[in-house]
């Protein structure tokens, strides 16, 4: 038997490598596919908009950011309507809506009549049901997966989707220059389809979750709308955990659009050189998602997320003093690399602690509000370093984003011991087993 000593350390069946079970390889192959499929599209929106379009820096940035936060708000009243369903019927729903979404696209470009309302509505329903698959996708993995062994699974589609992150943008950029500014999209909604096969290919048996009693005060009320957020600030364990990760994640995803700039524009970087910068570093994450669970396996899982935790917000500082020439695309490399090993190794093992701390009767509506509020924080944070940047300058942004990074480690949950989820009612069926392949 596996388990966890009262210091966190995970004994040995993660040591001995168990097979996660053939269930959770049709995920892990559904999550791949469809992930290296959004890689391939990278940025293909605002180059779409640019090339086909001719839109000015304002649609692009607009076209970015409503994207985003429309899809988020769009998608909060879906978290508490995913967890009283089934989740693999939402998983397939959702793939299939993005690909037909996505579809739309080079259809109507063949014809001609692709037009900006099209590339904003599309993607804002593929936020919206990006954000509902991921609340179903940890239900559903915490339904197929040992707890022990959710770590491991966690590490894989960390390692998955920094692979992805390396090969996708450069594939995805020489599709674009053969065969037009649309296939990658097209791709990118075939990835989804293959996706959906995959997650129908599972089997097994999906209990219902239990619903509450059809009464007109169990309805969907306004209020249960916030019930992911509320559970989520009043945990003293997960509470810390969102807040640190939510604005580490905005606060570093605000600064990519001013590198950019600042790469691009004011320093002269050519664009292969500056795709070279965030590519090469990518090797980072699939070390970081490796060393994962053997690091949590010597020193614990608490002290292993506070020190990745701690070292991924050291390294984005130093971002602000790149310069020109081949010092500078060093300078940047070692800066991502840094920060992305340190982030492959925190996102498995945060990912998992995330898990463990909530019952599954609430997984869903957790996932939900985190994710929501990541994409609302992201968006915000985005448009608001850009204003910063027009009356500060560019590097002085970047510089006052890494300084609050610098910050963040207060955040961080402080109390060790094994994380312990509050006990979830009974269900009238047990979660289907993973049986070993």
């Amino acid at each position: 038997m596996s388990g966890v000593t009262e210091s966190g350390v995970v004994e040995s069946d993660v040591v001995r490598g168990r097979s996660l079970g053939r269930r959770f390889a049709w995920l892990w192959a559904a999550y791949a596919v469809s992930t290296f499929g959004t890689r391939l599209a990278f940025d293909a929106f605002p180059l779409i908009a640019v090339m086909v379009l001719d839109a000015g820096p304002a649609r692009v940035a607009a076209l970015a950011a409503a994207g985003l936060a429309v899809g988020a708000v769009v998608a909060v009243p879906l978290g508490p309507w995913v967890e009283f369903r089934r989740k693999r019927p939402v998983m397939v729903a959702m793939d299939l809506v993005r690909c037909a979404v996505l579809l739309s696209v080079p259809l109507a470009y063949a014809f001609g009549r692709l037009g900006f309302t099209q590339l904003l509505v599309v993607s804002v329903v593929v936020a919206a049901a990006d954000i509902t698959f991921r609340t179903a996708a940890g239900s559903c993995l915490k339904a197929l997966v040992r707890p022990p062994d959710l770590l491991r699974a966690n590490g894989r589609f960390e390692s998955t989707t920094w692979t992805a992150a390396m090969l996708g943008p450069p594939v995805g950029g020489a599709a674009v220059g053969l065969f037009g500014p649309v296939v990658t999209v097209a791709a990118d909604a075939v990835s989804y389809l293959l996706s959906a096969l995959g997650i129908r290919a599972i089997g097994g048996g999906e209990p219902r979750p239990p619903r509450p009693p059809r009464t007109e005060a169990s309805r969907l009320r306004a209020g249960d709308l916030l019930d992911g957020w509320r559970y989520v600030l009043a945990s003293p364990a997960l509470r810390p955990l969102f807040l640190n990760t939510v604005l580490v994640n905005g606060l570093i995803m605000a600064t990519a659009p001013l590198l950019a700039v600042l790469m691009l524009g004011d320093l002269g970087f050519a664009p292969w050189q500056y795709s070279l910068a965030f590519a090469v570093p990518c090797v980072g994450g699939l070390v970081g998602s490796r060393l994962a669970g053997p690091l949590v396996a010597r020193f614990g899982e608490h002290r292993v997320l506070v020190t990745s935790g701690v070292l991924r917000v050291c390294w984005p500082v130093g971002l602000a003093f790149v310069g020109p020439g081949t010092g500078g695309l060093v300078l940047v490399m070692v800066v991502e690399f840094g920060l992305i090993t340190s982030v492959g190794v925190y996102n498995p093992v945060y990912a998992t602690r995330r898990l463990e701390l909530t019952p599954v009767d609430r997984v869903a509506r957790t996932l939900s509000a985190w994710t929501v509020s990541g994409k609302l924080t992201t968006a915000a944070l985005t448009a608001v370093w850009g204003l910063l940047a027009g009356l500060t300058g560019t590097r002085t942004a970047v510089a006052l984003a890494g300084a609050l990074l610098l910050a963040t480690p207060l955040l961080l949950p402080r109390r060790t011991g094994t994380p312990t989820a509050a006990p979830a009612p009974p269900t009238p069926d047990p979660a289907p087993s993973v049986t070993d392949s």
